[in-house]
């Protein structure tokens, strides 16, 4: 049985998260655990003194968030009417990304699915901040879903990389139970250089050929910027899924500090995972 955790803010980006989830997963036993964390909006010294002001302040935020996850639950179980999914639902006095890590950690979750931006996110700004950091920092798969995405499965998968790493099943787990279950086909793209790959890049390139099978087609695309090389290959490519691995070889650091202006130039607008390099 497959665990996915479901942050919401009850935004409707999040909500189309969890839409996005509840669908692809839909032929697959899973536990989809609805999240929802809570700080006091003045979260200082006076509320941990115990100050008259704030007393009771977090039993009620408490009741609010479970009121409204629980409400969640029914309006999803009445949505989209499915035996093999079960919920569960979490609320926390805690930071998101703190609680998060705590559920991956005590719930074996396999998978983060959540929206890219949260209720006040701006149209500029390519992910919110908790998404970011949920990315950079969570120990398991994360699935961002954009704005307004109408579901479509998950036929065709872009995977771009360079084959500096080396690739474990076990970091694979939620990509490979995505493309078997929708039989899709994951589109490995590298984007050549003047120079050959290395002996340690051809290792890690049949390693990637022999997890992935015959669900893997790979291309090699001419000398380019990653961002250009993405949004080339969307242009002549239906893609429904962007898949990268993160770590320090990826431009996904880069793509998080740059200035905005250069993030624009990133034109996602299918879900995006993102896997760990563990």
């Amino acid at each position: 049985m497959k665990r996915i955790l479901l942050p919401t803010d009850f935004s409707d980006n999040a909500f189309e998260a969890i839409r996005y989830a509840l669908l692809a997963f839909k032929d697959i036993e899973c536990t989809f655990y609805l999240l929802h964390t809570y700080t006091p909006p003045i979260y200082h010294t006076e509320y941990l003194l115990g100050s008259p002001g704030q007393i009771g302040l977090g039993d009620i935020m408490h009741e609010t968030s479970q009121t409204q996850l629980e409400q969640l639950q029914s309006s999803l179980e009445n949505l989209y009417e499915n035996p093999k999914h079960t919920f569960k639902v979490h609320t926390a006095f805690n930071t998101l990304l703190g609680e998060i890590a705590e559920t991956i950690e005590n719930e074996n979750i396999g998978l983060v699915v959540m929206g890219t931006k949260g209720a006040t996110g701006a149209k500029e700004i390519l992910f919110g901040t908790n998404t970011v950091h949920v990315i950079k920092r969570a120990k398991c798969a994360v699935l961002a879903v954009p704005p307004k995405f109408e579901y479509e499965a998950p036929k065709e998968i872009l995977f771009p990389t360079d084959y500096e790493i080396e690739y474990k099943k076990e970091n694979f787990d939620a990509l490979l139970t995505i493309a078997e279950e929708h039989q899709s086909r994951i589109n490995v793209m590298h984007v050549r250089t003047e120079f050959d790959l290395t002996s340690t890049q051809e290792k890690h390139k049949l390693q990637l050929e022999k997890l992935l099978g015959d669900k893997a087609l790979f291309h090699d695309m001419p000398d380019n910027e990653i961002i250009d090389a993405i949004n080339d290959f969307q242009l002549k490519e239906k893609i429904n899924l962007l898949v990268m691995v993160q770590n320090k070889h990826t431009f996904l650091e880069r793509l998080f500090i740059e200035p905005v202006i250069k993030k624009i130039g990133f034109h996602i607008t299918v879900p995006f995972m993102v896997i760990p390099q563990l």
